[in-house]
């Protein structure tokens, strides 16, 4: 039997799972929304985890057809992403069910209405999330189903004028909590073979649809070929399926981490710092790191390791969420944007605003102040993804500054515009290093907890640092 690794980092955002081999290689990875319910999360995470492993132990099984023949490739691809749909899908219905439950309690006197508009958000929304799955690797542009839904459910109230704004927008408010907050077991098995349904659908199509010219060569290349032999490759595949389905994720031994740490049913010997976990984590992917900066959704960590990956210093901001995720989380809301949105706004800018708040509140104020005499939306987001990295900064210098190759972690290094300013700065600061952003940087700290598990080694952090953590605390509990 083989053995597998399992790191969860239960953060404040969201809460990721990392699976990995003996081999120290990872197999699968698992992502979602941290919401009321730190339980549930963890547990979806995990299972989003074991679900990306059979798919690449598939795709590993038949790897040297992937190889000869793109149409086993596409097919991959796409069979993944209605398998997301399949999903999303079975929670969407739960919600929908919610919101007009909860529409059906109100005591507005045009419920009526209230309750027809909403009908008419969901007819219209439902084929768009669909066609964007199955047709535009929506799945692996968002992962979470709260902000899938929330964008298109948000243009949709927008469109029925202010008169049904706020009870629209209450009932979301009141039902998309619980439905995320609600685990639902998946079958594996039925799902993949719901998802080959609808592929034999999509190919089908495919037929008759004209090429569309600005599309690259190896996308027709390998979606010419997969339409024409759909049937062939579906078939292979069916056998690889079934022996995958048996295969049992056995997993040896795992580790906790991240803010939500000790809400982990984990015994106590396999809860680890996220501090020592972001750094083993990084130094695994990027062995000659020597600090690593996280930008969480809670906090702000800047650490020093040594060779082994093993912490020698770090300073932090865990007294405000002034310049993590949650900050850019409530500036989104204040914007009505989503976070996806915010990144991509700023880089737009054509000149940074200067924010002078450093707390999250006054600074919502100060963006309505500035909103209101008219700056425009992009130069203030600019302004606040600089003040956010500034922020990071102060504490890479009390850290020891940057030494050899610089790792950024964490959910906030997929922001464009956060990437933009930690290059700049770092480069400004310390001259021309090694900077590693990795596109499993929001992973890291799950990832070291998996290689904490499987080396089954003992590490603490060192006592000046805690010490140096005490003063920063102290010191922001008085700014």
């Amino acid at each position: 039997m083989n053995k597998y690794y399992l790191g969860i980092d239960l953060g404040s955002t969201t809460s990721k799972a990392v699976i990995i081999n003996e081999k120290d290689e990872i197999v699968g990875r698992g992502i979602t929304n941290t919401r009321a319910n730190y339980k549930v999360a963890a547990d979806i995470a995990r299972e989003e985890a074991i679900y990306d492993a059979r798919f690449n132990l598939l795709a590993k099984r038949i790897g040297h057809e992937a190889d000869l023949k793109p149409e086993f490739k596409r097919y991959l691809s796409d069979i993944r992403a209605v398998f997301q749909y399949r999903q999303f899908k079975r929670r969407m219905d739960r919600l929908e069910a919610l919101l007009r439950k909860t529409v059906a309690e109100f005591s507005y006197p045009n419920k009526a209405e209230i309750a027809q508009k909403l009908d008419e958000i969901l007819e219209t929304i439902r084929p768009r999330i669909r066609r964007g799955f199955i047709n535009e690797d929506l799945g692996a542009k968002n992962q979470f189903f709260r902000d899938i839904v929330s964008e298109q459910y948000n243009a949709g109230v927008s469109a029925k004028g202010t008169g049904y704004y706020e009870a629209l927008m209450l009932a979301f408010d009141k039902s998309i909590t619980p439905v995320e907050n609600e685990m639902v077991q998946y079958n594996f098995r039925e799902l993949v073979f719901e998802a080959m349904a609808m592929l034999d659908e999509k190919y089908r199509g495919l037929a008759d649809q004209p090429e569309d010219e600005q599309r690259d060569d190896w996308y027709y290349a390998e979606l010419n070929a997969v339409k024409n032999n759909y049937k062939t490759v579906e078939q292979s595949l069916r056998e690889h399926i079934e022996d995958i389905v048996q295969e049992d994720i056995h997993i040896a031994k795992m580790v906790g981490t991240g803010y939500g740490r000790a809400l982990l049913p984990f015994p106590e010997d396999c809860i680890k710092s996220e501090i020592l976990c972001h750094a083993f984590g990084a130094h695994a992917v990027f062995p000659n790191t020597r600090t690593v900066l996280d930008i969480g959704g809670q906090d702000t960590k800047a650490i020093q390791v040594d060779s082994h990956g093993l912490v020698t210093s770090f300073h932090m901001n865990d007294r405000c969420a002034a310049g993590c995720g949650r900050y850019l989380g409530y500036i989104a809301d204040e914007f009505g944007l989503s976070l996806n949105e915010l990144g991509p706004e700023a880089m737009s800018a054509t000149k940074e605003t200067t924010i002078c708040s450093t707390c999250t509140v006054f600074a919502g104020a100060e963006v309505k102040e500035l909103l209101h005499n008219g700056e425009e939306r992009p130069n203030i987001l600019a302004g606040l993804h600089k003040a956010i990295v500034q922020r990071a900064m102060s504490l890479i210098a009390r850290s020891g500054g940057v030494r050899n190759e610089f790792t950024f972690t964490g959910g906030v290094a997929r922001n464009q515009a956060v990437l933009r300013y930690v290059k700049q700065m770092v480069t400004d600061a310390y001259g021309e290093v090694a900077m590693n952003i990795h596109t499993d940087s929001i992973f890291m700290g799950a990832l070291g907890g998996a290689m904490f598990a499987r080396r089954n080694i003992s590490a603490d952090l060192p006592p000046t640092s805690k010490q140096a953590q005490v003063v920063e605390n102290e010191n922001l509990a008085t700014n």
